[in-house]
Formats: C-alpha cells, sequence, structure tokens
C-alpha cells in the first residue's frame, strides 16, 4: 500500500478549516481537517505521511502540546503553525521543537504554498527512508548470529584471516560467511555494506 502524502490541517475555527482545505484542493493536494488536538491524535495512530497545519491556540491540547504529544509517540511529521496571535517567545518555543516555520493569520496563500510543498518534500523523503531502513533491517534478520559476527567485523576493514583469528575459526569458513552476507544484504561492494551497517546502527554489531 502506497501512502499518499496528505496535508493534516488542526484548527478550531470551521471557516479557517474550510479556507485552507478549499485553497489546497485547489492546488490538487490531499486534505484531511480536524478541530481538536485528540481527534487528530485518533488519526495519526493510523500512521501519518504528510505535514501538518495546525493552530497553536484551541480548546483543550494547544498545538504546542499536541507538537509534543506526537514527537513522544514517534510521529516525525513537518509541522507549520498558523496564529493570530504569534510572538516571538512562542515562535522560538516552536521552531525548537521542530516546527518547519510559523505563520501569522491571514497569511500569504502563495508563501502558504510553498511551504506546504516544502514540508510536503521533506515528508516523502521521511517516508522513503524509513521504508529503505525496513527493507534493509528485513535483510539482516535473515542473517544467522554467525553472519552478524562475521558483518561487523568485515565492514570494520578487517581481512579474512584476521576475522577467522578472532572468532577462532578458519579462513575458509570466513570467506563462505562472508559470501552469504554479501547475498543475503544484497550489497555489491564493501563500501556498500559499509553504508548499510551505518544505516543499521548498533543493530549490525549485535550478535
Amino acid at each position: 500500500m502506497v501512502n499518499v502524502p496528505t496535508v493534516f490541517v488542526v484548527d478550531d475555527d470551521p471557516s479557517v478549516r474550510t479556507a485552507v482545505e478549499r485553497l489546497l484542493v485547489s492546488v490538487g493536494l490531499p486534505c484531511e481537517t480536524f478541530s481538536t488536538a485528540p481527534e487528530f491524535l485518533k488519526r495519526a495512530e493510523a500512521g501519518l505521511v504528510g505535514c501538518l497545519v495546525l493552530d497553536v491556540r484551541m480548546p483543550g491540547p494547544s498545538g504546542l502540546d499536541l507538537q509534543r504529544m506526537l514527537a513522544s509517540a514517534g510521529h516525525e511529521i513537518p509541522i507549520i503553525f498558523v496564529t493570530a496571535h504569534a510572538d516571538v517567545p512562542l515562535t522560538v518555543r516552536a521552531m525548537k521543537e521542530g516546527a518547519l516555520e510559523v505563520l501569522t493569520k491571514p497569511f500569504d496563500d502563495q508563501a502558504f504554498l510553498d511551504l506546504v510543498n516544502q514540508a510536503l518534500e521533506t515528508a516523502r523523503r521521511r517516508d522513503e527512508q524509513r521504508a529503505k531502513l525496513g527493507r534493509l533491517s528485513s535483510r539482516f534478520d535473515t542473517l544467522t548470529p554467525r553472519e552478524r559476527e562475521v558483518m561487523a567485523l568485515v565492514v570494520t576493514g578487517m581481512l579474512n584471516k584476521q576475522i577467522a583469528g578472532v572468532l577462532g575459526t578458519t579462513e575458509k569458513t570466513v570467506k563462505v560467511h562472508r559470501a552469504q552476507v554479501m547475498h543475503k544484504m544484497e550489497a555489491d561492494s564493501l563500501a556498500t555494506l559499509v553504508r548499510m551497517a551505518d544505516s543499521l546502527g548498533n543493530g549490525a554489531a549485535r550478535n
């Protein structure tokens, strides 16, 4: 299933939700609107790919509260704040916690659309990276414990003979394991395998 990058709009003012939705739909951008933070959090449970246009002041949890809740839940989504009451401390706080921008209502339509497109492109890149890492992790999971040990040593630049000495086995056996690692990880070179290990982080070193 392909996730379509969507613009999620959370604002307690129905006129603002309608105006933003019409603007986004007019340029062909998928849009979903919500009136409260809890309503959006329920939607977030199904997964999010896209960006969030978020009002700062709302009944119940504020936009800044929602920003923190999403981060705590592991949802990495670009956020554009919109507010009628922007001030420097608020803007600094929002940006420090990862917001893309803070816009003051009323905002320029084209400037807003430019920001949305920038946010969606960021979301697409992140989603592609997550998918790539998922595929890489799946390949890594097919390695046997010994193959993982060999991979962890191979990516440090050790020769087969040195690896054999560390693992207490023969150079020929290490060569077989190394070939299996390259095959299962679909790595066409040592440099590629090193990049894969870097992407996997500590997982590539576990036994």
